[in-house]
């Protein structure tokens, strides 16, 4: 493993961080409704965890001699919660595939190994976490009408 390609696979990753912090804090910023009070904080939580995600990761590229991006990708948005969590289980996703080729890299490098699987338990619980609220979004209705029809 080169340290210039660790480092720049771990630069894409920041890269993506970035844009979570911006995309998770928009979408508490524009959360409306009914379940404004249950999703907004969530979002706004999110964008702290990939804030500390880019810190952790900022900080290891420069240990590894190399120098952290300050850019970030276009970040998705909508006032449709349904999208918005769709768009954030795309998130997530992508970040675990992204953690997951950085570990392939750093094979060999035990620290390292530990320091990006720390994160990438924390993205694949993320994964968990939207695939879920997403099932339960689409089924809370499906069972409700499957409950209507047998009753």
């Amino acid at each position: 493993m080169s340290n210039q390609a660790i480092i720049d696979q771990l630069n894409e990753i920041l890269k993506h961080e970035w844009t979570g912090v911006a995309q998770y804090s928009q979408a508490g910023f524009i959360c409306e409704g009914v379940w404004r009070e249950v999703y907004a904080e969530k979002f706004l939580d999110d964008a702290k965890e990939s804030f500390g995600h880019a810190q952790k990761v900022g900080a290891k590229i420069v240990a590894l001699g190399g120098v952290p991006v300050a850019t970030r990708n276009e970040i998705k948005q909508s006032r449709n919660l349904q999208e918005v969590l769709q768009f954030s289980l795309d998130f997530e996703s992508k970040a675990v595939e992204m953690y997951t080729q950085a570990l392939e890299m750093a094979e060999g490098n035990r620290p390292l190994v530990i320091f990006l699987e720390d994160i990438l338990i924390e993205e694949q619980d993320g994964v968990d976490e939207y695939t879920k609220l997403l099932r339960n979004t689409e089924g809370s209705s499906a069972a409700t009408k499957t409950q209507e029809k047998s009753a």
